[in-house]
């Protein structure tokens, strides 16, 4: 347990001279955003993942099979838009492959964009989403979970993702030492997990007392921050800003 303590601990507060440097508590942010967005997406966009694509592709196979309160044009919408994401932030991770900072900071100031034009789009409607709001919230937030996922892949902080968690989780339970393994990093998955927990608790219960745009300035509050942080604090070229080896 203290070892899990102190790992949770060293994520949020990472040690002068580590590696990441300050990549894991701002991943951590982002972690927060995709349950947030996700809690959006799913509770006022009509039963679709932004973020989760696994979920999101599940989710068309059931509209195919005809289950009802699901859309098929939303979900492959969604894919489509998280793919076009993807691939922006895979020529963002091929332009600043030398500096993670400047990576983090870039795509999250283009997310930043991408969510205020969602916040302004609820905004105008005053939260009501019809058909024209709900596909362009869906895509733009698809482009911009797109562009994260992209973007931590190529950052390369173990563990952190920002939005799978699937695997994160099988690393908890299949690398503990009940199971015979080393358990590297327990306390950096847990607060993976609490992370996305955070996020959609606090999206949920936006959502379900209709404060849609809230959740959006929310998420978009946090990007904003993470991405000043990352430029602010890799100006000086510092270690930790090289790429992983």
């Amino acid at each position: 347990m203290r070892a899990l303590l102190t790992d949770a601990f060293r994520t949020i507060v990472p040690r002068a001279g580590d590696r990441h440097g300050p990549l894991p508590p701002l991943m951590l942010a982002l972690t927060v955003v995709t349950g947030v967005v996700d809690a959006v997406s799913y509770l006022a966009l009509g039963h679709v993942f932004v973020a989760n694509m696994t979920g999101n592709v599940v989710f068309l196979g059931f509209a195919l099979a005809g289950a009802d309160g699901l859309s098929a044009p939303a979900s492959v919408v969604s894919l489509v838009a998280f793919l076009l994401g993807a691939l922006a932030g895979g020529r963002l991770g091929t332009r600043f492959a030398a500096h993670r900072g400047h990576l983090l900071g870039a795509a999250t100031a283009l997310q930043t964009v991408l969510v205020a034009v969602t916040l302004v789009v609820a905004a105008v409607t005053d939260g009501r989403v019809g058909t024209g709001v709900q596909y362009t919230l869906i895509v733009f937030l698809g482009l911009a979970m797109g562009l994260q996922n992209a973007v931590a892949r190529r950052l390369g902080v173990p563990d952190l993702t920002t939005t799978v968690l699937t695997l994160t989780l099988t690393g908890l339970a299949a690398d503990s030492h009940p199971a015979g393994g080393a358990a590297p990093r327990p306390g950096r998955r847990v607060m993976s997990v609490l992370a996305m927990f955070l996020g959609a608790l606090v999206g949920g219960l936006l959502l379900v007392h209709d404060h849609l745009v809230l959740a959006l300035g929310l998420s978009l509050l946090l990007i904003a921050v993470t991405s000043v942080t990352a430029y602010r604090l890799s100006a000086s070229g510092p270690a930790w800003t090289r790429p992983p080896s």
